[in-house]
């Protein structure tokens, strides 16, 4: 019988910190999230996720921002301005692959509809992708323009969807359904109560590297090309990529102020969450992280100066970098729960070519969790 899925605290795996309201990147004041999740016929499987950190009526108030690549086999639109300027005032996309032209393309055309006073000159989107071959037909033309579109209008607050949802529809994470994931936690800084969080989209990961909780259940569940056949009746997948290969892509968000570079430091920490589920990062995967703060609201501008007499200043609030390290951890045990998440809320799927990716088992993995803690 076919498991209910959950999320990992739900399925009893336990975690480090306090989250936030909905456990989610939508727990941090202003952020909104939106999907388009394609699944059409045998062989469509994809979707296209918007992250709105400042929500649609704040896009063009830039936020500090910083990125970093643990891998760079992928692909992450603006990086480089995002690097010049330490500066994100527009929406952050995420699709597969060979879906990144028409979202950016779909970007461009939603911020010139609704943001003409936004450099009207010139727009650099924020576009990246994860790899969904296995599943879904990616040389389609399936994801088109208007559907970036239609993530941007559907983005909103509160609680998320989570496993095959947006662009996370058709991943895979270490063998297992894979897809779109979040988690926040809760940091207090004297007075004040500040929330990083995190959202992933997992397509990455070998079967047995995975790791929960500490304990490697990955080298003590089923093989998932094994189970994608008994739940079939036969074995028609294919298997064109090694174990491990995939790519994961990771948007942190926080309400702390903080200077760009501190929001790279913040990127910097992803891998660290991501190597508590057990990867290695393999070198077919694409492993690329962006991080932005929406306090300092006004700041970060870079637009043409109309008038040559005018010479204004702009100052920045931000915690001190001997402070950051209680921000490092909430980073850590947000992408953490957020990939488990993913694992634990994704169902099977069956897609291109008969291809058939099973979910995590989950009253195993508890067995094995189970057995370490006697």
């Amino acid at each position: 019988m076919a498991e209910d899925r959950m999320r990992a605290r739900a399925a009893g795996i336990p975690f480090d910190g306090e989250p936030g309201p909905w456990n989610a990147l939508t727990d941090v004041p202003g952020i909104e999230v939106g999907y388009v999740t394609l699944v059409e016929g045998s062989d469509v499987r994809t979707g296209v996720t918007a992250i709105l950190p400042r929500g649609r009526a704040g896009v063009g108030d830039p936020c500090a921002a910083g990125w970093h690549a643990l891998n760079g086999n992928g692909e992450m639109t603006g990086t480089v301005w995002l690097e010049e300027t330490g500066s994100l005032a527009v929406p952050v996309l995420l699709t597969n692959t060979y879906a990144v032209g028409p979202v950016h393309r779909g970007a461009v055309e939603w911020l010139g509809r609704n943001c003409r006073g936004m450099a009207p000159e010139w727009l650099l989107p924020v576009v990246t992708e994860t790899w969904d071959a296995h599943l879904n037909d990616i040389h389609g033309t399936a994801v088109r323009p208007r559907h970036a579109t239609e993530a941007i209008e559907a983005a909103a607050s509160g609680p998320l969807a989570e496993g095959a949802v947006g662009g996370g529809t058709g991943m895979r994470c270490y063998g297992f359904k894979g897809g779109s994931g979040t988690a926040s936690r809760v940091v207090a800084y004297g007075a004040d109560r500040y929330t990083v969080g995190a959202f992933v989209q997992a397509n990455f990961g070998a079967k047995r590297e995975l790791t929960v909780a500490g304990v490697p259940v990955g080298r003590e569940l089923p093989d998932p090309d094994a189970l994608a056949a008994s739940e079939t009746g036969a074995s028609r997948g294919t298997r064109p990529v090694p174990p491990g290969a995939g790519s994961i892509v990771v948007v942190l968000g926080t309400d702390a102020p903080l200077l760009p570079g501190e929001c790279k430091a913040l990127a910097r920490r992803v891998p660290l969450g991501l190597a508590r589920t057990g990867t290695t990062g393999s070198h077919f995967s694409g492993d690329l992280f962006l991080a932005f703060s929406t306090a300092n609201s006004g700041a970060l501008n870079s637009t043409f100066p109309h008038d040559e007499a005018d010479a204004p200043y702009e100052s920045l609030r931000f915690v001190p970098w001997g402070r950051m390290d209680r921000f490092y951890e909430a980073v850590v045990e947000c992408v953490e729960e957020a990939v488990l998440n993913v694992l634990t809320g994704a169902a099977p799927m069956t897609g291109r070519d008969g291809n058939h990716v099973p979910a995590l088992p989950l009253a195993r993995t508890r067995e094995l969790l189970g057995a370490r803690a006697v």
